[in-house]
């Protein structure tokens, strides 16, 4: 598979809202993998250009993504902003 567990335990320790390994469902780390996920994506599909089935996978994860930083932009803006900041989103 493509995401060893100690690259999704890095990335929750560098994205969470806790910092730790294991905080994986805070919508920070969520989002963060999502994040991964759809540039994993993005670049299979670059080189395989019909594979709708991946193309479908993405546009779910995009907007999974786009849900959670919407719940987190009406809860806490202060933490909405600060992920756009470290997963280099733009709104």
């Amino acid at each position: 598979m493509y995401l060893s567990k100690e690259k999704k335990a890095e990335i929750f320790k560098n994205q969470g809202s806790q910092k730790t390994a294991k905080d994986t469902g805070s919508t920070e780390s969520q989002v963060a993998l999502f994040t991964y996920r759809v540039n994993y994506l993005t670049e299979h599909l670059k080189t395989h250009p019909k594979d709708f089935g991946t193309r479908l996978g993405l546009l779910k994860l995009v907007g999974k993504r786009k849900r959670l930083l919407d719940h987190l932009q009406s809860t806490d803006i202060e933490r909405y902003r600060k992920v756009l900041a470290e997963n280099n989103l733009r709104k």
